[in-house]
């Protein structure tokens, strides 16, 4: 297993399920923490969009029961556990009766497709910005040009949608100002449909991109600086190496693992913005202000985020050789 060991491969596996189970438990004790009952809460919704629930009070307690919200809290713990374990998240509480993970299935490709293209663009773009930044023969014209792709960073990823609507959608009509795909197509996997997702999306994953791409540059530079004066470095220019094989392969590769455990951390912490982002653009995520359906939401996105931080931890030997773990 190169330079892992079983040993090492279990006590990760056995932190990534503490890691989902103490998530879990998390989002099970803070809504709880919350003043007020979220039934109530919904009956008093419903009560202010109609005037009038007639039995509302009846209504609270079939529902209360219905969720399961009328037990003894350590008999909710071990059942909300338990149905999360078997990825069974319930009922949507202001859908009822859709299932919360088959709203999730239904609404998350949407929000992991524009997620992923995008934080990997960012990613890209920002870790090369920043290693060309710190490169000592990088052209002096590249290398005052590049912090000028940086300007848009301090402001907010919905910020940037709202300004990218007025100027691309409203100004000069090159995309369109909301949706995921044009009136009239049939979804599947077909040319049509697909190149309309794609032009829907450049708006919206333009914004993250924009707005994230600057956090990689600056700690990717701050690591390259470091990395060329290391005497691997030093050695590779005395033996006449190309610049660029230096620069990739000693410069970049030698750089990059700290921004890689980034990148699997920031799926998850990104969310929050592109959320706004999906509102603002009326993109088809999984925007929504149901209480059960968050949780599902959180639940998923504590599972991803273990799961990637697991697999990259176990992928360091491969992409960094002088991480080992061994039996000491």
């Amino acid at each position: 297993m190169g330079g892992l060991t079983w040993g090492y491969v279990l006590k990760r596996v056995g932190m990534w399920v503490l890691t989902i189970w103490l998530g879990t438990t998390i989002i099970f004790i803070i809504p709880r923490l919350a003043p007020g009952d979220p039934v109530a809460a919904m009956v008093s919704r419903m009560s202010a969009q109609s005037g009038y629930v007639e039995n509302s009070a009846e209504l609270i307690e079939i529902w209360r029961a219905r969720f399961g919200l009328d037990e003894p809290l350590p008999m909710q713990y071990i059942k909300f556990v338990g149905n999360a374990l078997r990825f069974d998240l319930g009922y949507s509480l202001a859908n009822f009766p859709s299932r919360v993970d088959a709203m999730v299935l239904q609404s998350l490709p949407w929000t992991v497709g524009l997620l992923l293209v995008a934080t990997l663009i960012s990613f890209v773009l920002g870790n090369t910005i920043g290693a060309l930044m710190a490169w000592e023969k990088t052209p002096g014209g590249l290398k005052a040009i590049l912090p000028v792709s940086l300007t848009f960073t301090s402001i907010p990823f919905f910020m940037l949608g709202i300004l990218f609507i007025y100027v691309f959608a409203f100004g000069l009509r090159w995309f369109p100002p909301s949706g995921a795909f044009g009136r009239g197509l049939t979804q599947g996997f077909n040319l049509p449909f697909m190149t309309s997702v794609a032009y829907h999306a450049v708006l919206p994953a333009f914004a993250i991109v924009v707005a994230s791409m600057g956090f990689w540059a600056l700690g990717m530079r701050g690591m390259m600086i470091t990395t060329t004066g290391e005497d691997y470095v030093i050695l590779a220019e005395a033996k006449g190496l190309k610049p660029s094989r230096i620069f990739w392969m000693y410069g970049v590769r030698n750089s990059i693992l700290p921004q890689v455990t980034a990148l699997a951390l920031s799926l998850g912490a990104i969310v929050g913005g592109a959320v706004l982002v999906e509102y603002i653009f009326a993109y088809p995520g999984v925007v929504t202000a149901d209480y059960t359906l968050i949780q599902g939401i959180v639940f998923m996105i504590i599972v991803t985020t273990a799961t990637l931080v697991l697999i990259l931890d176990l992928i360091y030997p491969l992409i960094d050789p002088r991480i080992t773990y061994g039996k000491g």
